[in-house]
């Protein structure tokens, strides 16, 4: 980090924008139930799979994610915690959805990483570590579900170490695990922090202590596990580096608390971890030039666009982190690639899915643009300035299939639907040159149920997917009369995007590779950036 910039204003300097990642099921979405709940954003944290009438988690908000319990759509969501203003992006873990969360991984300084305490670092986790690491992202870890049956903790730590390539600290050491978790030790503060089991949405004491040798320990913790706890700290201590909060900030080292998000357990010190060693809004790349979050005049950028998140009303919103400057409502911004200047009159804050209008905000800060349309993912938006934010990438499908509407009445409609979906990234729509229909690739199969869903429901067309002769889509670059040329050589291959760039669908490899071979002007890549 070069020290010799300004420090940043008070109000820009509290906020925290962290995304969470993780496999599925670790308890992401519980987790960020409890932040909210220790943030004052809600009164009781609710369930993912609820039973009967009790409290649906929030940040869930569309009928699928209900049915499955799982989310689907990355949300962003904001709240106050002690001095700091946290602005949190839910990202969905389904491999999937793994495009929107690569996505929204631009668009946070930091991430935490939540592990589960039985199976450690799975495959998915990897994946997206491995995103975090290509742009030198923070990253704190959390081990849920220590109220289950877990694994030993320095496994888990040697684990991490090892297929993540990261030092870790331990911020807390666990006592016990599965029914005898008790609590955790708080190595960072010298504290004794004991999980309440009657009430899942009170926060348990917790006891100030000096040092491993205190005598009070010993009124609180059975001397089994007592002796276990001194002797495995110890041991940590000697073995682990030590917080380095420089190294935590440069990605090189994560800190990791243990806890039970279900239980409301270690929420709150991963949120003082959040607060204490968490980066501050960071210097966002662009060009020509990079842009600082001190700066005065405003510039932000769309990493996620959500159509009909009201379904009353077809409306869609981007979701914009503001990368510099003190924004107001009402404010005039210039959408860079169109040139226009767009007034930002009805911009909204998320708590969740309740959302209020967003008076100002602040660099770091997310906040919702309702839009009809004119803002797609990678746009910037600046007071004047011709700056784009680069690096929000946008990938090749790997599944394709031919989608007609049930009713042939409902052609147009359907076009609508799929440029609609198209727009918000949550699949790739290409109209072939040749013949009628559309071909839909996504990047994992429950996008096409998703879809299939979304279409129903939004937009009351059933629709039919079949298998298309396609199995993989690269978009063409090159000089214009070599694609010309190109395009009229390959017809049946050649279909349009939602932008109208040319892609070129292929059967099999030695389809790309016969292209490499016979048009050397011509470029197959498999990504785009989002932008133009």
């Amino acid at each position: 980090m070069d020290t010799n910039r300004p420090a940043l204003p008070a109000e820009i300097a509290r906020r925290r924008t962290f995304a969470i990642i993780s496999h599925p099921d670790a308890g992401k979405t519980t987790l960020t139930e409890k932040f909210l709940l220790y943030g004052g954003a809600i009164q009781m944290a609710g369930q993912v799979r609820a039973k009967g009438e009790a409290r649906r988690t929030r940040s869930d908000f569309m009928q699928m994610e209900k049915d499955r319990g799982i989310s689907v759509s990355a949300s962003a969501m904001s709240f106050d915690f002690k001095t700091y203003r946290f602005n949190l992006v839910d990202t969905p873990g389904h491999s999937d959805f793994s495009e929107d969360t690569y996505r929204t991984l631009t668009a946070v300084d930091a991430a935490v990483m939540v592990i589960d305490g039985a199976k450690g670092v799975e495959s998915q986790t990897q994946k997206l570590f491995e995103v975090c690491r290509l742009r030198d992202l923070p990253i704190l870890t959390f081990c849920n579900k220590m109220d289950r049956e877990a694994r030993d903790t320095f496994e888990i730590i040697d684990e991490i170490q090892e297929n993540l390539a990261i030092d870790v600290t331990p911020a807390s050491w666990p006592i016990g695990m599965g029914r005898d978790f008790l609590g955790c030790y708080d190595i960072l503060n010298d504290r004794l922090e004991l999980m309440d089991r009657a009430d899942r949405n009170k926060v348990a004491e917790s006891i100030s202590l000096e040092g491993l040798d205190d005598p009070r320990m010993a009124e609180h913790i059975p001397p089994a596990l007592l002796e276990k706890l001194r002797e495995e700290v110890e041991m940590a201590r000697e073995l682990m580096p030590a917080l380095d909060p420089q190294s935590v900030l440069e990605g090189h080292m994560t800190p990791i608390w243990f806890g039970s998000a279900v239980n409301s357990f270690g929420v709150q010190e991963l949120m003082n971890g959040i607060g204490t060693y968490g980066p501050e809004p960071q210097v966002q790349k662009a060009s020509p030039r990079e842009i600082a979050p001190e700066e005065k005049k405003v510039a932000g950028f769309v990493f996620k666009v959500q159509a009909n998140m009201d379904p009353k009303h077809r409306d869609r919103v981007a979701f914009v982190r503001l990368a510099s400057g003190h924004f107001e409502r009402g404010m005039k911004l210039t959408h860079v690639r169109t040139k226009k200047p767009m007034a930002i009159s009805n911009p909204v804050l998320f708590l969740a899915a309740d959302r209020e209008l967003a008076e100002e905000a602040w660099a770091g800060d997310i906040i919702g643009i309702p839009n009809h349309g004119q803002l797609r993912i990678g746009d910037t938006l600046t007071e004047g300035e011709m700056l784009k934010v680069s690096g929000i990438p946008s990938f090749a499908p790997e599944l394709l299939q031919s989608v007609r509407a049930g009713d042939p009445m409902k052609a147009k409609h359907l076009e609508k639907a799929l440029m609609q979906f198209a727009e918000e990234g949550a699949a790739k729509v290409f109209k072939p040159m040749i013949g009628s229909g559309y071909i839909v690739g996504v990047v994992g199969a429950l996008q096409f149920e998703v879809l299939g869903s979304r279409i129903e429901l939004e937009y009351g067309l059933p629709v039919r997917f079949d298998a298309s002769q396609f199995t993989s889509a690269r978009w063409v670059h090159g000089p214009r009369d070599a694609v010309e040329k190109f395009t009229q050589a390959n017809k049946q291959h050649i279909s349009y995007d939602h932008d109208g760039d040319v892609v070129y669908l292929t059967r099999l490899q030695w389809d790309i590779d016969r292209i490499e071979r016979d048009y050397p002007d011509v470029t197959l890549s498999a990504t785009k950036e989002m932008m133009v």
